[in-house]
């Protein structure tokens, strides 16, 4: 096991550095569609006064 971590340490971390940036773009889409929902509640809210 230890040979295989030292042989391939570098695809080790590109693995978790892929895993780390998918789960920032994955927050960032959540947190852009939550934003779209606030601002059509928003716009709706505006509309009805």
């Amino acid at each position: 096991m230890e040979q295989f971590l030292s042989q391939n340490a570098i695809y080790i971390v590109m693995i978790i550095v892929l895993i780390v940036w998918a789960g920032i773009f994955g927050y960032m889409f959540s947190l852009d569609k939550r934003i779209k929902q606030v601002e059509k509640e928003m716009i709706g809210e505006k509309n009805e006064k």
